[in-house]
């Protein structure tokens, strides 16, 4: 049976101890190797290559984020989960800026880890559940206080359609073979739906499918 390769990231070594316990009660998950901070955790991935990294936020020598940005540079194939007290919409659209692929509340990290893996191991984002809720209902709480339209609506099916399967990690290639489209074609109405929705990357478009439901 093949493994997912996982690297643990946390300064806390009661944390890491507990996060692999879970992990290693999975026979297909393999915990490869522990750092205790950003700079180490940098060094790990790029000696074993795990398939997926958790890492936390708040690190010391090198904060999360930007261990992420180096890993995620140096590795595209690596997935990382990002682990973090902090639920607010700042954190988590730094957390995908950075390139990781899914955000996982310390609070609900023993609940949802193991689907946070395998998720962000297919290729898909993952964020705890109260995070999508979160996302959701301020997005709500937003339109009615600004009397706002909702963007949403603008969109035309197709955009819709391409809109979840770039959310869901798919690149422009992917969606013209699933969608049997043109590759040109694809660009355009990415570029459309970008447009009308005011997005400018595609960690914002991520950001922007939770906040609507269309992923979770």
């Amino acid at each position: 049976m093949s493994q997912i390769r996982i690297l643990l990231a946390d300064d806390h070594a009661v944390m890491r101890t507990g996060l692999r316990l879970v992990l290693e009660r999975q026979q297909d998950f393999a915990v490869v190797a522990e750092a205790s901070d950003g700079r180490e955790a940098v060094a790990l991935a790029q000696q074993h290559k795990p398939e997926v990294v958790v890492m936390d936020v708040t690190m010391p020598n090198l904060n999360g984020i930007e261990a992420t940005r180096q890993i995620c540079n140096a590795l595209p194939q690596t997935a990382v989960i990002m682990l973090s007290m902090h639920s607010d919409e700042a954190y988590v659209l730094r957390a995908l800026k950075s390139g990781a692929r899914g955000y996982l509340l310390k609070e609900s990290a023993e609940s949802d880890l193991i689907s946070a893996v395998r998720t962000v191991f297919s290729g898909k984002a993952f964020f705890s559940p109260a995070v999508s809720k979160m996302l959701v209902e301020d997005y709500v709480r937003e339109l009615q206080d600004r009397e706002m339209e909702d963007s949403y609506e603008l969109l035309t099916t197709r955009e819709r359609e391409i809109l979840q399967l770039i959310a869901e990690g798919k690149s422009n290639k992917d969606v013209a073979n699933l969608l049997n489209l043109s590759l040109y074609t694809v660009e355009t109405h990415r570029g459309n739906l970008m447009e009308k929705l005011n997005l400018h990357t595609v960690p914002e478009l991520i950001l922007y499918a939770v906040r609507k439901g269309v992923i979770s």
